[in-house]
């Protein structure tokens, strides 16, 4: 019985290291990633966003813009019309518009899609800054495409 159980724990603490060796990369990738946003200074929902970020290791970079710099921003950064949001971000060479959850840009950091970018349009109830998730409005990510269209990147439920 002892070996057996002995059996069961390796098994355990092997399952766990993977699990653990699988997780680290994406972990560190956060941590040595810097997250350059630009938003309207008087924006509390980006600040949360912002904060969400650094308690994922996330290395954050702000700059505070005003409405017609921001807009002029979102323009250059190749957002499509009807796309946008109240701040917009870049990581790497990617361009992540509005309360994008950290999972969605991890995942568009590991798989490097050709792409602009993620983008969250509008400011739905529940996104990450946006209020509790419990009480979350159903919201789509959208990868924005080179040629300026967007596919559903992922999709969150109403909660």
């Amino acid at each position: 019985m002892s070996r057996s159980t002995m059996t069961r724990r390796n098994v355990l603490a092997l399952g766990g290291a993977a699990v653990m060796t699988a997780w680290l990369p994406v972990r560190a990738m956060a941590q040595t990633t810097t997250v350059h946003v630009m938003k309207d200074p008087s924006c509390g929902c980006c600040a949360d966003w912002i904060e969400i970020l650094r308690a994922e290791g996330f290395t954050v970079e702000v700059t505070n813009a005003d409405h017609a710099t921001l807009r002029q921003h979102k323009i250059d950064s190749g957002l499509p019309a009807g796309m946008t949001s109240c701040h917009t971000a870049t990581v790497d060479r990617y361009v992540v518009e509005g309360h994008v959850p950290v999972a969605d840009i991890r995942t568009l950091l590991v798989d490097r899609p050709d792409a602009i970018g993620l983008t969250v349009p509008g400011m739905p109830y529940g996104s990450p800054g946006m209020g509790p998730e419990s009480q979350r409005d159903a919201y789509d990510v959208h990868l924005i495409l080179p040629d300026g269209t967007t596919e559903v990147f992922n999709s969150y439920a109403a909660a």
